[in-house]
């Protein structure tokens, strides 16, 4: 799977070759070599900050989507960097894409996960004002699991109502077995 980048990330990482291998190599571990060419970069601030964006963002999306060697290198060869360069990258998102992985884990929100469920059909034949009414209710409890603990939500609706949202859910469902469903939750893994 190729990583498609934006004109404006193309642009973010167009400075890269001005910067050079200097920058890259004090970032790769040739300290001696990036100190030797620091005082001769010239560049703003500005070019700076974007280079560093657009590196976040290529190695961020190429480690997220655990991108392979080769389309790696055919996602970076459309910016037109020298060879040198283009090893460089690769050498850096491969050293650190288990790293990044491993903290994009970390940062995801901790959703709450199902349990159990319990339900009851409530049905109210008559009250005082009306003598023959019916009525019918669904009560539902929740049980949900976040971080280590449970908790439990109640919910209460009519049956046809309850009747829409299982056609909804099934719905989703016939929908996550198409071939474009499939491939974006193949991607997400």
């Amino acid at each position: 799977m190729l990583l498609v980048l934006s004109e404006e990330q193309k642009a973010h990482l167009s400075c890269l070759p001005r910067v050079g291998d200097a920058g890259l190599a004090a970032g790769t571990g040739g300290r001696k070599a990036g100190q030797g060419r620091r005082g001769k970069l010239d560049v703003g601030v500005d070019t700076v900050q974007h280079g560093v964006e657009g590196l976040a963002y290529l190695l961020t999306e190429s480690s997220k989507l655990m991108i392979s060697e080769i389309d790696f290198q055919d996602s970076i060869h459309v910016l037109g960097f020298s060879d040198e360069l283009n090893k460089l990258l690769l050498q850096l998102y491969l050293d650190n894409r288990k790293e990044i992985r491993s903290i994009l884990g970390e940062l995801t929100p901790k959703l709450p996960s199902y349990h159990s469920l319990e339900w009851r059909l409530d049905v109210q034949l008559a009250s005082r004002s009306l003598r023959q009414q019916i009525k019918p209710a669904v009560t539902i409890k929740l049980h949900l699991n976040q971080n280590e603990d449970q908790t439990a939500q109640v919910l209460q609706t009519d049956p046809s109502t309850l009747l829409h949202l299982i056609q909804q859910l099934e719905q989703a469902l016939g929908e996550m077995k198409t071939n474009h469903c499939r491939r974006i939750v193949r991607n997400m893994k």
